[in-house]
């Protein structure tokens, strides 16, 4: 399954799985849209990304830890 910037809820489950022992409180959002890029089944243009995007991320990331 290939990921895009939009599909905010699979990629906080990728996240949680390629970064168990990372607290996504903690990472700023240039780390984070890195880890983003650097998921395997990430295929989306990187200029696609703001702000909203990553903090959408974020913030189900933040969830999917709980």
């Amino acid at each position: 399954m290939q990921l895009k910037w939009l599909d905010i809820q699979d990629i906080a489950i990728s996240l949680t799985e390629k970064y168990p022992d990372t607290d996504p409180q903690t990472i700023s959002f240039p780390d984070l849209y890195q880890r983003v890029l650097e998921l395997e089944e990430f295929e989306d243009d990187p200029k696609h990304a703001g702000e909203k995007i990553l903090e959408a991320i974020q913030m189900a990331w933040i969830d999917e830890q709980d």
